[in-house]
């Protein structure tokens, strides 16, 4: 027996459906400008490309936390010759005096307003650099974010686009649409975003595994995106035959 279509929903279901997924759809779009702003920059060239998603996950390696942020997304608040005085204290061993005469001031003006105590207290993953103490602990070597940072992202991606996907695909089922192309549709984000997730953990052991971030990323993209624009489509236009 067929199952519902969309031709067979009232007006009130179309208008809901259709809001929910032109929500949805702004809503990854968003999240997609955040992705982009957060992860551009830092190999020191502007845009985003595969090393700043290798860097985000492994890190700089050959050099520290502090002056990877500096060179990638803090470079716009700190003008040039102020992270070169940083960047050669880094590079001189990070000592407590020449912190105390050169560093620290330029870190007061122009970073504790998202760096004291209280809004690392705030933001959880922000780093507190209102003392020596602290600004040397972001001053070793740059590995990328932490395995407890990536568990408490994955978790939360996990059942967040979960419920999505969830929501979009009960939507999705609507459709009238050969079944193998309709069954691909549904299970390619939900496999994209394991995969995801996993080449997460990869790149921070091996930053060739970036790419597999990238290709899942897209796929998920992708997926979702067809998946709303075909519904909206059929919402409004298909016809019972």
């Amino acid at each position: 027996m067929k199952g519902r279509r969309f031709y067979d929903c009232d007006l009130s279901e179309k208008l809901l459906y259709t809001a929910f997924l032109l929500l949805m759809g702004l809503g990854y779009l968003m999240a997609l400008t955040y992705l982009y702003i957060s992860h551009q920059g830092h190999d020191g060239e502007p845009g985003l490309s595969i090393h700043d998603i290798a860097e985000t996950y492994y890190g700089n390696r050959s050099g520290t936390q502090l002056e990877a942020a500096l060179r990638g997304p803090m470079a716009g608040y700190i003008n040039p010759e102020e992270r070169t005085i940083i960047v050669a204290w880094l590079k001189s061993g990070a000592n407590e005096p020449e912190f105390e005469s050169s560093v620290k001031p330029i870190i007061d003006r122009q970073c504790l307003m998202c760096h004291s105590t209280e809004a690392a207290k705030q933001f959880g993953n922000t780093p507190a650099l209102d003392s020596f103490e602290n600004v040397h602990k972001v001053a070793a070597v740059d590995t990328g974010l932490s395995l407890l940072t990536l568990v408490k992202l994955s978790h939360i991606h996990l059942l967040g686009i979960g419920l999505v996907l969830l929501g979009i695909g009960f939507i999705f089922c609507l459709v009238e649409l050969r079944p193998m192309v309709k069954y691909t549709l549904i299970l390619a984000p939900f496999i994209a975003i394991v995969a995801d997730i996993m080449a997460w953990f990869l790149t921070k052991w091996d930053p060739v595994y970036a790419y597999t971030v990238v290709t899942s990323g897209a796929l998920l993209g992708v997926a979702m995106a067809a998946q709303i624009l075909i519904s909206l489509y059929q919402i409004w236009f298909l016809k019972e035959k």
